[in-house]
């Protein structure tokens, strides 16, 4: 396949050979024509790199219906890594190292909040052993004592450009996982006598189970096996023969799998959500209805799920754990873990929601990269957004996060401003796919609008408009209480503007924007609680782009300082007072 491809990692898929062969033809319980059989067994290729490996065994299977030679071919449902395509099998993607084991975590929680009896299975490469997120998972799957969670992990030594940390120390991995409270077995990892024993004792362990396998890379092939140099090269075509040659050629039987035993599970009850009751003008944290808005959710429907990172009680998703505390999944401060859990936990038919400060979602980007390539169904709520958290500092000043949810394909990103809006929206992500990014304030903020309104997905709200705008002014969280001051200092002045609610910040309409724009004066002032690049100016400015229309961007440029919530919004000028300003001066009045 990978001489045919001309690129691939043949190395990696043959150390694993045997450890492939026991999981799909013998340990395995799976329906290979059900792809969504609730109780089949899982298994996460964590090495997607190894993708040439998986795809004959869902062939042989019978799972997936392919030429296995179109391997990393242009429009071929069998890529170089892992990634989910109709017909597959695949349902999470992987080769960003590091991930598998979070996943693997997620899906075998999801099976211990089912009351189901299958079992996960996640393949791991001993070079991705030193990625953090990977302790990160194996810490919470002791804790929530998921002994339905195998991992094994192929020692084969290798790593692409040479060996790794520990090599074939393989008691290093035995005493690092055996710490985090793991079931751990040291095995041959080509003789099948003992991955098969070693995969019968994990099936009556009472914790999660690690089974570390001895393996060589290039095994069975004399002039690939444990050389260095071979790392993502396919064997050239004039050497394919020989290679070939030295590989048995037995006549393989054909295995019955065995099908899981079907599970009746009652079906938790779905109702229509309550909102809360708002008043205009009380004043409201959206991060409080944020938390208000999921615990009615929770308690409406069993499948939704409130994940977080140990700042519940300032995200206020706690407010599902009072509630709801069997719909609360605490991940404690680990939030790439969070992530690769939520997929696991979507992938069995949970609505997850998971939150904590926006300023800490960043360094779960690669999570939310890979997560956002396997079509998930997760909603993220980052709370303490922007400088107007005020004293904490810029180490909690989540701004970066709208470009960062942005950038990512099938996301969509809302920013609620007042209470109403941010319930409405958190009810609105459970019912779309892909990922969902809603940023949510620290601070108290007037409630805006009556229970009635409704918040359309690519929608913005028009707050203030006359026949006589100079400009318009958008907001969104805590620039559109700035924009309303400012719109309040204008007047004084006899200076109208427009003022609009930008809570629908990807998808966005922007034909029907700049058709609005036009009939109030075509001057545009944005202002952000967002540094510049990749946020609502930059969002708007290319809506914007050859339609006469202009955009003046104010947003987070200096270095974040602590200091009261107001004097930050003024230093970076972005308050009301420098909206007006800018309008002023962008007006020529």
């Amino acid at each position: 396949m990978t001489t045919e491809a001309g690129s691939g990692h043949p190395t990696t898929c043959l150390s694993c050979a045997e450890i492939m062969a026991a999981l799909f033809f013998h340990e395995m319980r799976f329906d290979p024509k059900n792809f969504e059989n609730p109780d089949n067994d899982e298994f996460i290729l964590s090495k997607g790199h190894a993708a040439p490996i998986l795809y004959p065994c869902l062939v042989r299977a019978g799972c997936v219906k392919a030429d296995l030679l179109s391997l990393r071919k242009f429009g071929s449902i069998l890529e170089g890594h892992p990634v989910p395509h109709p017909g597959n099998w695949v349902k999470f993607a992987t080769g960003s190292l590091g991930q598998g084991l979070s996943i693997g975590v997620g899906v075998a929680l999801a099976g211990k909040l089912q009351k189901r009896s299958f079992r996960t299975y996640v393949l791991m490469g001993d070079s991705e052993s030193a990625e953090g997120s990977v302790y990160e998972a194996a810490q919470l799957a002791h804790h929530y004592n998921l002994n339905n969670l195998c991992a094994v992990l192929d020692a084969n030594r290798l790593g692409q450009r040479g060996e790794t940390m520990p090599g074939h120390h393989l008691e290093q991995y035995k005493n690092r996982f055996q710490a985090f409270g793991w079931n751990t077995y040291v095995i041959d990892g080509h003789n099948l006598n003992e991955i098969l024993d070693a995969f019968a004792k994990a099936r009556n362990s009472k914790q999660p189970t690690i089974i570390i396998a001895k393996t060589f890379k290039g095994k069975g092939v004399s002039f690939l096996e444990n050389k260095e140099g071979w790392h993502g090269k396919p064997v050239p075509k004039d050497q394919l023969e020989a290679a070939l040659k030295e590989i048995p050629d037995v006549q393989m039987p054909i295995v019955e799998i065995e099908k899981p035993k079907a599970q009746f599970i009652r079906a938790g009850e779905k109702k229509e959500g309550q909102f809360t009751q708002y008043k205009i003008g009380d004043l409201v944290a959206t991060r409080e209805a944020y938390g208000k808005a999921l615990a009615q959710l929770a308690l409406a429907n069993g499948n939704v799920l409130a994940v977080d990172a140990e700042v519940s009680n300032s995200t206020f998703a706690e407010d599902v754990k009072k509630t709801r505390p069997e719909q609360f999944v605490e991940c404690f401060v680990a939030e790439q873990n969070m992530i690769g859990m939520a997929l696991g936990l979507a992938s069995r038919g949970f609505v997850p929601f998971a939150s904590t400060f926006a300023a800490f979602l960043s360094r779960a980007h690669d999570q939310l990269r890979m997560g956002a390539l396997s079509l998930p169904a997760i909603t993220v709520c980052g709370s303490h957004a922007g400088v107007s958290i005020g004293e904490d500092g810029g180490s909690q000043m989540g701004l970066e996060d709208i470009g960062m949810f942005r950038a990512l394909p099938n996301s969509s990103v809302f920013y609620p401003s007042d209470a109403v809006s941010a319930e409405k929206l958190v009810h609105l992500a459970a019912t779309l796919p892909g990922i969902k990014y809603i940023r949510t304030t620290r601070a108290k903020t007037p409630v805006l609008y009556d229970a009635k309104e409704k918040f359309p997905v690519g929608g913005f709200k028009i707050l203030r408009e006359s026949g006589k705008d100079k400009a318009v002014m958008v907001g969104s969280g805590i620039t559109l209480h700035e924009g309303l001051k400012a719109y309040a200092e204008l007047q004084k002045d006899k200076i109208d503007a427009a003022v609009v609610d930008l809570y629908s910040l990807k998808p966005f309409d922007g034909k029907k924007f700049i058709e609005f724009v036009k009939k109030h004066g075509s001057n545009v002032i944005v202002a952000e609680d967002h540094y510049p690049e990749g946020g609502i100016g930059e969002m708007v400015s290319g809506v914007a782009l050859n339609s006469g229309v202009e955009v003046q961007c104010l947003s987070v440029t200096k270095l974040p300082k602590s200091a009261k919530p107001d004097e930050v919004l003024a230093y970076e000028g972005i308050n009301g007072s420098s909206i007006a300003l800018a309008v002023k001066k962008f007006s020529g009045v």
